[in-house]
């Protein structure tokens, strides 16, 4: 179905919820709870649902007795390898109260460029939701170069929202939605709906504005939310704290509206008009 209002969204047939590092790990690692809590309420009503999760990384650090994040590559691999498993681990021993499996796929950038990969992935996430299990993806660091990444899971969340034609893509921040300035100074104004064709200059969330020079929350959340609204897939940007109102159709975050045909979406990812994998760091 094609979602053209939030009212919509509980009768959702299939969505993808992204969460980041900052949300999951760390002191903040507690929020998995009610994030789980959101997903199974969605699920239960006969959602779909998929994760797309970072932290890997973030999760991993204090296992190997490191006191801030690691910028070589082999350590990065190494931190990821263990926190992926310590990730999951915290997520099905949450899922468990809800009697929901998890199943892990990990993703590269080359995954989602190759026809051949990207199909077989899309085939298995295709029959672990038929089966009712809950597809949680990350990127995989472990064998994912600086070269070639996504650098960021909020563009891997619109590639895989669009690869099994999700009807919604949630996007989860510290923030809660788009403002006219930055929310913490006086005038902002929440931008509560964003056409799919708006121009969005001077938009911030958090303290990065579009106009800015870096390429932080704001930049990289706009960007996939308008390559996933621009073919066919309704868009919520929100903070985590709000998982639960923006899934039951309340009026939080930023709304962005699907353009009206899917005719882009349905023949997208098919025809392998995936954009290049760009250099970054890992998002996990």
């Amino acid at each position: 179905m094609t979602i053209d209002d939030r009212s919509q969204i509980p009768s959702a047939r299939r969505i993808v919820v992204k969460v980041g590092s900052s949300s999951i790990s760390g002191e903040n690692a507690g929020q998995i709870g009610p994030l789980v809590d959101a997903l199974a309420e969605a699920h239960g009503r006969g959602t779909q649902v998929i994760l797309v999760s970072s932290g890997a990384i973030a999760t991993g650090i204090p296992y190997l007795s490191l006191s801030e994040r690691p910028t070589d590559l082999a350590t990065q691999q190494a931190a990821a390898a263990v926190g992926q498993n310590v990730l999951i681990y915290r997520y099905q021993d949450s899922l468990d109260r809800y009697e929901i499996v998890a199943g892990q796929v990990l993703l590269t950038a080359g995954d989602m460029e190759n026809p051949t990969h990207r199909s077989n992935a899309k085939r298995a996430m295709e029959r672990l939701l038929s089966l009712r299990i809950l597809p949680i993806v990350n990127e995989n660091d472990t064998v994912a170069t600086h070269e070639i990444r996504f650098g960021d899971n909020d563009r891997l969340a619109a590639l895989v929202a669009l690869l099994v034609e999700a009807d919604l893509l949630v996007l989860l921040s510290d923030v809660d939605a788009l403002y006219t300035r930055p929310p913490q100074e006086p005038g902002a104004e929440r931008i509560e709906h964003v056409g799919w064709d708006d121009e969005l200059e001077g938009v911030e969330i958090g303290t990065t504005g579009l106009s800015g020079v870096g390429t932080g929350g704001a930049v990289t959340k706009v960007s996939a939310a308008r390559q996933a609204a621009e073919r066919g897939t309704a868009v919520v940007l929100t903070s985590t704290a709000l998982v639960s109102n923006a899934l039951r159709g309340e009026r939080v975050g930023t709304w962005f509206a699907p353009a009206p045909s899917t005719a882009e979406r349905a023949s997208g990812l098919s025809t392998g008009s995936v954009p290049s994998a760009t250099p970054g760091t890992a998002a996990s």
